[in-house]
């Protein structure tokens, strides 16, 4: 009994390594659509206050007299721009358009493989922005793929630029600093994981 006994116990601690292995295989995949979700909200954010503003703007300031935020350095004018942020390139519209589809193409194959906080938030926010100046590009008047984007942030010395602008170069500073700290898009970052990973190297 006690030779059946002690085979038993052994068999099931075996058992639990490869049981815990199983939930581990089984918790990645809810990790992966945890990080797209999280994609998909932050995406849809900045894209709905780009929208919004822009519709607000042109309702509002177009075509009268800028509105001083931090007297002239910082106004909202508003403005049409057929070409990149910054106002480059105004003749090259359509391939602006087609360079943002491209974008949102690749952010979307992406989402597949993404489990990382920081990346879903990163490539959140280029996918917004690119979104929310790709509707100017289709729906605004020329039309035919080359709509003038809404731009309304003027910074003096600068450029004027609008939301989405800002979404797309917060988004690409924290890929950035992403990359700089080694984090990929199949790793979870963050000091947390640094730490598992590091107990992990130390155990073996």
């Amino acid at each position: 009994m006690n030779l059946t006994h002690s085979r038993r116990t052994t068999d099931a601690e075996a058992a639990d390594p490869g049981d815990s292995g199983g939930g581990g295989e089984k918790a990645e995949p809810v990790r992966g659509r945890r990080r797209v979700l999280l994609l998909l909200a932050v995406a849809g954010c900045a894209y709905l206050i780009d929208l919004c503003s822009k519709l607000a703007v042109v309702e509002k300031l177009e075509y009268r007299d800028p509105v001083p935020v931090l007297g002239a350095w910082l106004e909202l004018r508003v403005t049409r721009n057929s070409g990149a942020a910054f106002g480059m390139g105004g003749a090259m519209t359509i391939l602006f358009t087609v360079i943002a589809v491209a974008v949102v193409v690749a952010i979307v194959r992406l989402a597949r493989k993404l489990y990382s906080v920081p990346w879903a938030i990163a490539l959140g926010l280029l996918l917004g922005g690119a979104l929310g100046n790709l509707t100017d590009r289709l729906f605004r008047s020329p039309g035919g793929l080359q709509g003038a984007v809404v731009d309304f942030i003027a910074v003096r010395g600068f450029s004027v630029m609008n939301l989405a602008d800002w979404a797309i170069v917060c988004g690409g500073v924290l890929i950035v600093f992403c990359s700089f700290r080694g984090w990929e898009l199949g790793d979870p970052g963050g000091k947390a994981d640094d730490a598992t990973a590091g107990a992990r190297v130390t155990g073996g």
